[in-house]
């Protein structure tokens, strides 16, 4: 069941915890069935691209990953 969440999309953030603690950025999307957030900047790794007719190359893209609801805490202001 999904958890009634204080952060929500667009909101300013601090992340407390992690490889990123001590960055501040903006709430891209938030995962209530598993207490997720998706951060500006924060949790990247690189993912494969398969060539596309769009894409010819291919090659890798940085992407953010979700961190979890307890690792954030929101900046007033």
């Amino acid at each position: 069941m999904a958890t009634k969440m204080k952060i929500k999309k667009g909101d300013t953030v601090k992340v407390i915890a992690g490889d990123d603690k001590g960055k501040e950025a903006e709430v891209l999307q938030v995962l209530p069935k598993t207490a997720q957030v998706i951060v500006t900047g924060c949790k990247l790794v690189k993912k494969a691209i398969k060539p596309t007719e769009q894409n010819p190359q291919g090659g890798f893209e940085n992407k953010e990953m979700p961190i979890h609801v307890s690792n954030v805490e929101k900046v007033e202001g």
